[in-house]
């Protein structure tokens, strides 16, 4: 009986192993050395396997004869690095090729490895960052003003997704009779959808909310489509133009509402020019087409910031709000010169 036990026991034991190696993926290199493990990735010409025994091992492209994968992999072709990797399984094939789908759902085909550009690229990941900032005084003068800013951007090879909020509130206190006034309270909330045509052009769609109490603006709304072009994209240097057309409506607290269609022009910039420092700036005009010199609306906004200590960064940005028509008895103008700090991501 115990010898029994003994032979099912290796049997199983083999089987496990044989399944193990079966299903492993594996490189076939020119030489005719093999490789078995997990392929992680591809990029730059090299390929990097997780192997039991060794670890982490990145080998050549160009000395891989063929390779293989238990399960599907991202595969990213040259020539095609504005389109999405395409999830196929990929199978050995001739002499520098393998066997894998062109397309979503389409049948393998040979592919050599000369075409390859990428294997599992990083996954488009959230980019943006959450500031922070706040004003106190006690004595003579009693004042309180907290404020925040977050914005957030996600790309993908041929979209981009924008979305953005700001808030900030403050009051001050009267010394003489201890009344409190509203010395701000303004809200805005944005999104824009980008669609890239080609490596540069592209076209959008965006849609702004703001909210401004001291301004008696009940609520501007913004939305808008149009066509932009990237001229620069990179981790340090960044540089877009947009043109489109806006419907602005405006709901005034004692005031009759407003509306307008208007043509909107944009521009946003930042540059790291060295690592600590970061440098931005964006620009959004909009005239009315009925009357471009006497209605229209101008925001701008530039700031510094400072990296601290790896996330967290200190910042100063100034904004400013241009309405040629106003509420009644309101200003024109508001700026805003802020100092605070935040994360980045």
């Amino acid at each position: 009986m115990r010898r029994l036990t003994l032979v099912v026991s290796l049997v199983v034991g083999l089987i496990a192993v044989s399944a193990a190696r079966s299903s492993a993926d594996e490189v076939l290199f020119l030489n005719g050395d093999r490789l078995t493990g997990k392929i992680l990735s591809a990029t730059g010409g090299k390929l990097t396997i997780k192997t039991e025994g060794a670890g982490d091992i990145t080998v050549d492209l160009s000395k891989v004869k063929t390779f293989s994968t238990d399960e599907p992999v991202r595969v990213g072709r040259k020539g095609a690095e504005e389109e999405p990797p395409v999830t196929s399984r990929v199978a050995a094939g001739p002499d520098r090729q393998v066997e894998a789908s062109p397309a979503p759902g389409a049948p393998p085909q040979p592919v050599p490895i000369t075409d390859i550009a990428v294997i599992n690229p990083p996954l488009p990941a959230w980019k943006g960052a959450l500031s922070l900032n706040g004003l106190l005084t006690t004595g003579n003068s009693q004042t309180e003003q907290l404020g925040f800013l977050a914005n957030a951007a996600k790309r993908w090879p041929r979209d981009r997704l924008t979305l953005g909020a700001e808030y900030s509130y403050g009051r001050q206190e009267d010394p003489d009779t201890g009344e409190k006034s509203t010395t701000i309270n303004y809200a805005m909330a944005m999104a824009k959808y980008d669609h890239f045509l080609t490596k540069k052009f592209y076209g959008y769609l965006n849609f702004k909310a703001e909210h401004d109490e001291v301004a008696e603006l009940e609520v501007r709304l913004a939305p808008g489509v149009g066509v932009g072009y990237q001229w620069y994209e990179g981790p340090k240097f960044n540089l877009l133009t947009e043109a489109g057309v806006s419907w602005v409506y405006e709901n005034f607290k004692h005031a009759p509402s407003h509306e307008f269609v208007a043509a909107r022009l944009a521009y946003a910039v930042d540059w790291t020019p060295i690592d600590p420092l970061y440098l931005y700036h964006k620009l959004e005009y909009l005239p009315a087409f009925e009357d471009p010199g006497g209605d229209y609306l101008l925001n701008a906004d530039a700031g510094v910031r400072l990296s601290v200590w790896k996330s967290l960064f200190a910042e100063f940005r100034y904004e400013l709000r241009y309405d040629s028509r106003p509420a009644p008895g309101r200003n024109t103008t508001d700026q805003r010169f802020i100092l605070g700090a935040g994360w980045s991501f």
